[in-house]
């Protein structure tokens, strides 16, 4: 199984997720420039990662990968232990990241695509910063009732958003008076796979 990614992108969150399986894999760092080479067009025709290729098997979309490690490593419990109903309550959450908070990235990574004056930028940039702090609130309240967003159990939702959680820090979402959230960012920091991913992507965190 082998994972390819960019540095502090989405990819990140499945990058965790097959550290924390225990089990081996192979992680590639992709240069942004080389995103759009017909090599790796290839593997993806949209020129993004993540891209995961396991045998003759080429999967991309996050929500897809992160559903694919899970189920490939049940013992890892990204999904919970197996029932439907844990399941689910993992899936609503990585749908929840993949769906919601992940898109209200766009206006603030790429305004251009939304508004040709600066003026215009600015809006939709400060239209996305709020929508983002109501989405983080949602978030903020479950942590407030589970340690991890499904439960009692650490799921590959709970990857994803740590990911968003960086570049919230990076983009400065208002996150003030989000106190669940912060713990939950502390804990995924001092998890010892977490840590490795970051350290294998360049990712330094101050």
């Amino acid at each position: 199984m082998k994972l390819y990614g960019l540095s502090g992108a989405c990819s990140l969150a499945d990058h965790i997720a097959l550290n924390w399986t225990g089990q081996p894999f192979e992680f590639e760092l992709v240069p942004r420039e080389q995103l759009k080479s017909p090599e790796f067009l290839a593997k993806n025709p949209l020129g993004s990662v993540p891209v995961l290729i396991d045998g003759e098997m080429t999967l991309t979309q996050n929500a897809a990968i992160l559903g694919y490690i899970a189920d490939s490593f049940p013992n890892a419990n990204l999904f919970g232990s197996g029932t439907s109903s844990e399941r689910a309550q993992a899936m609503r959450w990585v749908a929840f990241v993949n769906a919601d908070i992940h898109p209200a990235y766009a206006p603030i990574f790429r305004p251009q695509n939304y508004a040709q004056t600066e003026d215009g930028q600015a809006f939709v940039k400060t239209k996305a910063l709020e929508k983002l702090r109501q989405l983080y609130g949602i978030a903020d309240e479950q942590l407030g009732k589970t340690e991890w967003l499904a439960g009692d159990f650490r799921e590959a939702g709970d990857a994803y958003l740590f990911v968003t959680l960086l570049w919230a820090a990076k983009v400065g979402v208002d996150l003030s008076g989000y106190e669940h959230l912060d713990k939950f960012k502390a804990r995924m920091l001092a998890d010892e796979s977490v840590q490795n991913a970051l350290k294998t992507e360049g990712i330094e965190i101050a």
